[in-house]
């Protein structure tokens, strides 16, 4: 426990693996479950609301899986997929993000446990001194992962020198701090980041400074009577698992992060050659949806975030209907939480000048339609069921998961047969993964603008 991740004992003879490991510890009493138990993550836990999950939980959890092409092979493109989950949930296996697809598409396919929660990002000062890094375990299992696919995937037919690492919210979050940490330098070459990247002036979730992690560090012991690290590690998981929701960031500890990763790419400082990046038409969808804005309450909650920006935003929108007022919030929210960074981080990529490609997905379906995490089944082509998706599903999910395995092969979505994909080299035009896979001009360039203003933005 907040010790770095070691690699694994070697053994002899056949290591049968033939069941998916533990999941991180975790709980059940998150506020996501409030609002979507289908969300991506939790959709195979066979749980009803806030009770304990069936598959086993454990601080033993980081455990890799691996797809692999039938037959013997040399040289394939590797992906590696990081999961979802706030830093606080999920797990490698659901089946939402199986990679069979990429396999038989001749793509090795990794994903990967890492801690999670006060167990993944708990900060101490005795911990810089005892294992000069904290806050950043859970990151740090993340990189041990990617040094075995470079010293072992060959042996699955792998190019080690031809990883792409992919990952979806929280997930994308730590792709975001992977491109940017010093230890992960030399162990990927492109990067795909869906619907989260850190890379704004003040990220809005799953980052924290210093500073403010310790604090929180701080507290956490006086909550236990620990005096030191050690007493911690003598309490059982289950004691201190509830502490999720106040340690799940990422930080600059000096040792995997070195400053924010706005400020590090602002120094033109990056690990990946090419990426590709995008955000959904209804991110907001479940983390607002028990908590619907109308006319009355709609302004108070832009003056709330946006201060002395707020007469802005009202003046780009200014509901006059409950209904307006609903749905103005939720591109608020999106934008904040989720859109308005990926803004940011296109323009830093340009400015780093590697190739740059840019989706909105806005497919609307019978399950999470375009809603956070909706794309993924699309992206791993693991649609299924007849009466949730059409004809048009099935088509977008074959693009989509052409763009990707292209793009871990060469660098290039682009391909025989496929819509272009052009590269996004202004910020201001991306590719509108939908009814229709087309250019699209960015829908929310004005409130960007205001937040620019905001965060003091430049480039």
């Amino acid at each position: 426990r907040w010790r770095k991740p070691q690699d694994p004992e070697p053994w002899d003879g056949i290591l049968e693996c033939d069941h998916f490991a533990p999941m991180s510890m975790q709980t059940t009493n998150l506020p996501i479950y409030d609002s979507l138990v289908r969300i991506i993550g939790y959709s195979d836990y066979k749980i009803s609301l806030r009770d304990n999950y069936i598959p086993p939980v454990s601080e033993d959890s980081l455990y890799i899986n691996v797809w692999k092409p039938a037959g013997e092979h040399e040289n394939l493109p590797v992906l590696v997929y990081i999961h979802g989950g706030t830093l606080q949930s999920g797990q490698a296996w659901t089946k939402d993000y199986d990679g069979k697809s990429f396999a038989k598409n001749g793509i090795v396919t990794v994903n990967l446990g890492y801690r999670l929660g006060v167990f993944g990002y708990y900060t101490d000062m005795e911990l810089m001194a005892e294992e000069g890094t904290a806050g950043n375990f859970g990151l740090l299992d993340q990189i041990k992962a990617l040094e075995w696919v470079r010293d072992n995937i060959a042996a699955f037919g792998g190019d080690p020198n031809n990883v792409t690492i992919v990952g979806e919210s929280a997930g994308s979050a730590c792709i975001d701090a992977l491109c940017v940490s010093p230890l992960a330098k030399g162990l990927f070459r492109r990067a795909v980041l869906e619907s989260s990247t850190l890379s704004s002036v003040n990220p809005p979730h799953s980052y924290r400074d210093f500073e403010t992690a310790l604090k929180s560090g701080q507290s956490l012991k006086k909550r236990y009577n620990c005096s030191t690290v050690e007493d911690l590690r003598q309490l059982d998981a289950k004691t201190i698992v509830g502490e999720l929701s106040t340690q799940h960031y990422l930080t600059n500890d000096g040792y995997a992060l070195l400053d924010s990763p706005y400020n590090t790419r602002m120094s033109g400082v990056h690990n990946e050659e090419a990426l590709l990046h995008g955000y959904n038409l209804e991110e907001s969808g479940p983390f607002i949806m028990f908590s619907h804005a109308n006319m009355k309450n709609y302004e108070n909650r832009v003056r709330a975030y946006f201060r002395d920006y707020a007469d802005d935003v009202l003046a780009i929108y200014n509901p006059t209907t409950n209904k307006e007022a609903d749905e103005y919030w939720a591109i608020i929210y999106g934008a904040v939480f989720f859109n308005y960074p990926h803004y940011c981080l296109n323009r830093l990529a340009v400015k780093e000048g590697i190739p740059v490609y840019e989706y909105l997905f806005s497919k609307s379906n019978g399950m999470l339609s375009s809603w956070h995490s909706g794309e993924l089944i699309y992206v791993f082509n693991n649609l299924e069921g007849k009466k949730l998706f059409d004809e048009v599903d099935y088509k977008l999910s074959e693009t989509m998961h052409s763009y990707w395995a292209n793009f871990a092969t060469n660098g290039d979505p682009n391909g025989e047969g496929l819509p272009t994909f052009p590269q996004n080299t202004n910020s201001v035009h991306l590719l509108e993964l939908g009814d229709q896979v087309q250019v699209i001009d960015e829908p929310y360039l004005a409130l960007y603008e205001v937040m620019d203003r905001m965060y003091g933005f430049e480039i």
